[in-house]
């Protein structure tokens, strides 16, 4: 929560910074690129704290912690290089999708043994 409410506090920051006023989305481009990034993140927060959930509660708590940590510092990574260009999201956006595919296939594998054991 405290990484979405630094992501929003940016966009109103550069809202202010460069005269832009709710509802407008476009202006300049350094406003539409943390605006997007904030975006893409607060969109995929759901999915992350699903996976990180059910990981937790199904495969191992330390583990899953473990992952939704690297999967914050990616995130917050993406948000910053995604900040100065839009070629500096990538390397951090491939972390960040890697560690939920990772966390998937831990509440998979979780949810696969608790359900299967005789």
């Amino acid at each position: 929560v405290l990484f979405l409410a630094y992501f929003t506090l940016q966009v109103i920051y550069a809202r202010r910074k460069h005269k832009i006023s709710p509802p407008e989305t476009r202006g300049h481009p350094e406003f539409e690129r943390i605006f997007r990034a904030q975006a893409n993140c607060s969109e995929y927060f759901p999915i992350f704290i699903s996976l990180l959930w059910v990981a937790g509660i199904f495969f191992h708590q330390g583990v899953t912690a473990a992952c939704g940590l690297l999967y914050l510092y990616s995130r917050l990574r993406y948000f910053q290089g995604y900040t100065v260009t839009a070629q500096g999201r990538l390397g951090p956006l491939y972390a960040s999708a890697w560690m939920l595919w990772l966390l998937l296939g831990l509440a998979l594998a979780g949810l696969l043994a608790h359900f299967l054991q005789p």
